[in-house]
Formats: structure tokens, sequence, C-alpha cells
């Protein structure tokens, strides 16, 4: 008999990002998905389209349906017409693809059609175009009728998806599932996938759950005209099914814990019940906001939180107020900027939660203040997050000294700020601790486009997770502009989950395929003492590739005491495959045997060569399997040649040739 604290379902340990959770739920419980792909959710609608084309069948037994129209709109409507046969669809989209969608959505919900769309959220093109993560497109689409789930990492966009499908068609509402495009959409990291039986339990046959209003059997009217008789009275009758959500989604939130153990509730209280000052957000910069609490109060001994909204629509307020009550000042944090709303979406739902609770229970609202962070994917640092406790510290001071002394009004709260940028209403970063778990290691790459390095990582992320039993989590700063240009990527690996999502600049290991890098900025940066760098280079005498880097860098390698590594990754990666298109990319692969020549973990697990390499074919295979054997053991042979070639300038150089002179990479 199964212990009570082990779930049924536990979940099959991977690495993913929360493109490829998506599409493995997807793709077993659904029977069709009509989409138009569009930047940063294509990973998700090609991920579908392939298994469609590659004969899947779901849990049921029935090949899944892909169908990409000639718009986003009309795949909208594609998946309108799906569900009124009956069906259970999905879509996937971002930004302006999800607004050009608007018109349908209302009719979606307007019919009762249980679909769930995932959503990649990106910044809508206004004053410039921009592919990155941003909500203001699905604050666009709040009005439309649609339950809305956030995900702040991959794990929960396998989750959401699952519990947005259950509560979508026992409510008869749509769901929209979001996640931060490309912060989440592309990170790769640790999750439990939902075991397939797992998933034919909690979401059902399809086929006994969904209706088909086009059965000539049963006459349906759907989608006709009303004028003023009728309108408003059908309008409003809708709360029939929409006051059914919050109850059906608690329900399905509480089914998920009992069967994988794995909870989810409409907000996420993180150290809340005697914080002072609380952060309010969604999405990926959750985890880099808890990772900044507690630093906060180890470092600090500030009294803060962070709470995390789940469920956005419906809007739990009940449920935040009740978590946060106590809290002196909370400052609201939003991914989007509307300056001529009273203030941006989720603030105003705050808002208006503690005027009710207020005007009900005669309590007392805590100083609100409103940030906007991370439009296009900037940056949001923990010092950004502690930037904002130290602001409602401060600002509370002032508060009081306005309320008490009319003299002083021009000291009026700042409850507006923004993050990461220089700007008037910018709050300062003036500590940025490194938040990583203890004995993380990190990698920050600067490459090019086109030269495999993205995949490298993934690679390198599934194997240190696999072989080594550690958490991960890589991620590319990616661009539109991306292939032959520079490119840069992260990786951290540690004993636990990894909270901060943003860019790495505390590393132990800086491998440098890019020979531009010294010339475009300072590669250098944030480096660990006696830190590792790899060059790029075909030059094979060490005296000659040490005396290529620029003096500005030698001083920084000579104070720090890094080691300096190279190898020729280019003549590498020629020799080991005839196939032109990989003589390019596997550059990256002859990487993967570098980072694990100087990474600690081999060594540390007691590992000899071959089982090392063992595990590194292994992952080789999850990777490339469907191109064929060839291709696999030329990257074996790549991954073997990074590790057996690899060389290192001696300590002895570095250290005494302090005035040999520069000379320019050729």
């Amino acid at each position: 008999m199964q212990s009570p604290s082990v779930p049924k379902y536990p979940g099959i340990p991977t690495t993913a990002d929360g493109s490829s959770a998506v599409v493995w739920v997807d793709t077993q419980i659904t029977q069709g998905a009509c989409a138009y792909p569009i930047t940063p959710s294509t990973n998700m609608g090609n991920g579908y389209e392939l298994s469609a084309a590659s004969g899947a069948t779901n849990l049921w037994g029935e090949p899944i349906f892909f169908l990409e129209p000639e718009s986003e709109h009309s795949s909208a409507s594609a998946c309108e017409g799906y569900a009124l046969c009956g069906g259970r669809v999905s879509n996937f989209t971002s930004g302006q693809g999800l607004v050009l969608m608007k018109e349908v959505l209302y009719t979606i919900s307007g019919k009762r059609l249980p679909v769930v769309f995932h959503i990649g959220a990106r910044a809508l093109t206004s004053h410039s175009l921009n592919v990155h993560a941003g909500h203001d497109d699905v604050m666009a689409v709040t009005d439309c009728g649609w339950g809305m789930l956030f995900a702040k990492n991959a794990q929960e966009a396998a989750d959401l998806g699952l519990i947005a499908r259950r509560t979508a068609e026992a409510s008869r509402t749509p769901f929209m599932s979001i996640q931060d495009g490309f912060l989440t959409t592309h990170t790769i990291e640790n999750i439990l996938l939902p075991e397939p039986e797992m998933m034919k339990e909690f979401v059902g046959d399809p086929h006994e759950k969904l209706k088909n209003h086009f059965d000539p059997a049963e006459p349906y009217a759907i989608g006709v005209v009303q004028n003023q008789d009728s309108y408003m009275k059908g309008k409003i009758a809708q709360r029939y099914f929409t006051d059914r959500v919050k109850s059906s989604l608690l329900d399905a939130f509480a089914t998920f814990k009992e069967m994988t153990g794995r909870g989810y509730a409409p907000v996420e209280a993180f150290m809340t019940n005697d914080a002072d000052y609380v952060v309010i957000a969604m999405g990926s910069v959750v985890e880099t906001a808890k990772a900044a609490a507690i630093w906060a109060r180890e470092n600090r001994g500030w009294k803060v939180g962070v709470l995390n909204v789940t469920m956005f629509r419906p809007f739990p307020a009940e449920e935040l107020v009740a978590a946060i009550s106590n809290a002196k000042a909370i400052a609201v944090l939003e991914r989007m900027d509307n300056p001529l709303a009273k203030d941006n979406p989720l603030t105003l739902e705050v808002k208006a939660a503690f005027a009710d609770h207020s005007m009900i229970s005669g309590s007392r609202v805590p100083l609100i203040f409103s940030g906007t962070y991370g439009l296009g994917s900037r940056d949001t640092r923990p010092g950004d997050i502690l930037a904002v406790f130290q602001h409602m510290r401060a600002q509370e001071e002032v508060k009081d000294v306005t309320l008490n002394n009319a003299k002083v009004q021009a000291m009026a709260p700042q409850w507006y700020f923004s993050l990461g940028i220089k700007h008037a209403t910018a709050l300062d970063r003036t500590i940025d601790p490194d938040v990583r778990p203890t004995g993380a290691f990190s990698m920050r790459g600067h490459s090019v486009g086109g030269y495999g390095s993205v995949t490298t990582n993934k690679v390198i992320a599934s194997l240190a997770a696999d072989i080594f039993g550690l958490h991960v989590q890589a991620y590319p700063k990616y661009g539109s502009e991306k292939k032959g240009l520079p490119t840069t990527y992260y990786l951290t690996c540690a004993e636990e989950h990894i909270l901060p999502h943003c860019e790495l600049e505390q590393v132990e290991f800086i491998p440098l395929n890019d020979v531009n890098a010294f010339n475009i900025g300072d590669p250098l940066m944030g480096i660990a003492d006696g830190g590792m760098v790899f060059i790029q280079t075909p030059l094979t005498n060490a005296q000659e590739v040490w005396n290529a880097i620029p003096a500005k860098a030698r001083d920084a390698i000579r104070s720090k005491k890094i080691r300096l590594l190279y190898l020729d990754t280019v003549r590498i990666s020629r020799e080991s495959t005839d196939v032109p298109d990989l003589q390019q990319r596997m550059q990256g692969i002859v990487l993967l045997g570098i980072f694990l020549k100087v990474a600690p973990f081999a060594a540390a697990h007691g590992l000899s060569h071959d089982d090392l390499m063992a595990g590194v074919e292994r992952s080789l295979r999850k990777y490339f399997s469907k191109r064929g054997e060839r291709v696999i053991q030329d990257n074996l042979t790549a991954v073997r040649r990074g590790f057996d070639d690899l060389m290192e300038i001696p300590v002895e150089m570095v250290q005494n040739s302090s005035h040999a002179p520069a000379m320019h990479n050729t």
C-alpha cells in the first residue's frame, strides 16, 4: 500500500524549457492545435506540429491534428470552430498575435468554449519592435472573459497547462496559460513531467467531457443576432458560468496536489506572515524576488516577503488581502506600463481588493507603491528588488512626516518607480549581491549566433542534471538579429533549485568562442578570483595566445589569478565531421568537452573518463537521435577532442610577462 506522504504521480525527472513542457502536455491530452507561429511562442507551435507530422497520437489513441492558417486571427477562429464541434484544441501565441485575436477571444468566451491558449508573453510593438518578454499583450485582453494563470518557471508551465484545461472544461470558460517569453519559454530547468497516466486521469476523455454544438441530433442555437430585448439578458446570464470558475479552479488545484504532491493556489505567499514590506509580482521575476528577500532577511534583518499572483483571472482579491494585510507597505511590480491609466493593471486590482476589504472591515490599507520592470526582457536583478524594499522603507518615513507636518508636502512619497534604467523615476541599484545557491557553478559564454553554442548550453545543462544529479538553469540572451552576431548564453549548476532569473554577473567560467569579445566589451566582468577563461584561437603556442590578449584584459587575468585555457574548436569541428552545416555548429559541441574538463563535477562524483563519456553519449542521443547515428558519433568525437586536447597557458607565463606586447588576433 502506498504511503500517504508519497503522491501517486510524482512526475518524470528531466530537463526542459517552458515550451517543451507545454508540448509534452498538449500533444498527449488534446486532439488538435490551430496556431500561427510567432516569436517567442514558436517553439510550442513547432513542437506540436512536428509531433503531429510524425504521426503522434494522444492518450486516447487518436492522431493529433495541427493547422497553420494565414494569421493569428484565423488560428483563433479555427480553434473556435474546432471547439464548437466538440474538439479539445490548443493555440500557442505571443505579442501582436494575441492582440490580433482579440475579436475572436470575445466570441470564444461568449460561446462558452473551453479552449486553452498557451501564451509566451511578449512586449507589444509601440515606439519600436521588441520580441522579448512583456505583459502588455496579455493585459490587452484581460476584458475578454478568459481565465488567466501565470507560470513563474518551466515546471509551472506544464502543471498550469493541465490545471487550466481541467478548469476550463469544468466551468465552460476558456483559459490562457501564460509564461514569460524567452525568460521561461526558452530557459532549461529541472522539471517533473506529468506522467501520461496522471494526465489521462486528471483531464479525462474529451469525448465524455465536451459537447459537439453542431450535432443535428441535439439542435443548438449559438452566435445569433440579439437586439434590445435579449442581448443584455444573455450577457448577464453568463455569470452562471463565470461565477463557477474560481471554485472549479480551486478544485483543480486540490486534486492536482493530491495526485502529484505539487501544490498551487490563487496566490503564493513567501515569507509574508511577519513581513512589513512585500513585493507583489507575476511571472519569472517572482523567483528573483524570493532570492532577494532571503538575502535581505539574512544580511539586513529586514522583514520582507514576496507574493506571487498565479491566478490573475478571476482575480484572487480575498486571498491576496489575507496574505499581506499586516504589511506596512507593498510594491506591485509590473512588466508593462500604461501611464494614461490611474495605475497599471495589477496595481489597480490590488488597490481595489484592499479598498473593498477596508470598506467592509474598517481595517487600514497599507501604503501601495507601483513599479515597472523588465520591459522587453530588460534584466531585473536581485539588486533591483532590494532597491524596491529599501524604497518602501524610506518612503514610509516620508509618508509619516507628510501626514504630521503640512509644510513638507513637497516630500510626498514617490508612489511610482521604474527599475533597471536611467530615468527620473528609476530606483538606484546600490547593491547587487550574489544570491545563487551555496556552491553554485556558473558559466557565461560569449559566442556568435549560428555556432551552436546555444544548443551546447542546453546539452551541458541536460548532462549536468542527468549524470551529476544537479539543478540547472540554462538560457540564451536572444536577439531578433542573433544569427551571425554576438550572442551571450548563461548556465548555472547547483545542488538546489536556482531562484534568480537574471543575467549572470558572478561566474566561475567564461568561454570565449567569439574572438572579438575583448574588442566589443568586457567579457571578464564578474569572474570569480581563480576562475577560468577559455579562448577559441587558431594559435597553438601559449606565448602567442597570451600576447594576443589586450593589455587591459591581461592585467585583469593576472590580478584575479584566472586560469587561461585555449583550443582551436573550429579546426576540431572541421576534423570531426564532413557535413558542412555541422562543421560550423559543432564548435559549440567541442565546448561541452572543455566544460567537463574544467568543471568540478566529475571529480566530485568520482566518475572515470569512460563513465563520463558514456553519460555524454546519452545526452547527445537525447538531442540528436532524430538526425541519425552518424551525427551522434561526430558530436561525440568533438566532445572527446575538446576534453582531451584542451591546453592551458602556464601560470608562470601569466605572472611573469606583465610587459609583453599585445598582439591582434588574426
